[in-house]
């Protein structure tokens, strides 16, 4: 089901997931936190991630209400993003899915990768999750 036919339904459940149906928007989330970031910073902080998807995800969070976008009239010109009460209120909901994974899952260190691994940039500092 695409998400438009999912946001003709009254179910809160479609609605919420629609809005966060994608494996990226949960991690731009919880990279934002309570902060304000640029694109660069949340691009490397993300490496995994191409700049044209992380693009895409940041437009589409725009439009669900979850990011604000503030553009800077500046030379080079600057954007900052940062999540509205709405994003903010999904923090401890995603917290409590990695509570939730810590618990039940197995980890297996030869055919999994740590968070934390994922998410360094590409000069070994890792990323603030």
């Amino acid at each position: 089901m695409k998400k438009n036919e999912l946001m003709q339904y009254s179910c809160p459940l479609g609605k919420a997931m629609s809005a966060l149906g994608s494996k990226w928007k949960p991690i731009i989330v919880l990279v934002i936190k309570d902060r304000k970031l640029r694109f660069g910073e949340l691009a490397v902080r993300i490496n995994v991630i191409s700049r044209k998807v992380l693009t895409d995800q940041l437009r589409e969070m725009e439009a669900d209400g979850l990011v604000i976008r503030e553009e800077f009239k500046e030379i080079p010109p600057r954007v900052e993003y940062s999540l509205t009460e709405k994003g903010l209120a999904l923090l401890p909901i995603l917290y409590q899915l990695e509570e939730w994974e810590t618990k039940y899952h197995v980890y297996d260190p030869e055919k999994e990768k740590d968070c934390k691994t994922i998410l360094e940039n590409k000069n070994n500092k890792k990323a603030v999750v």
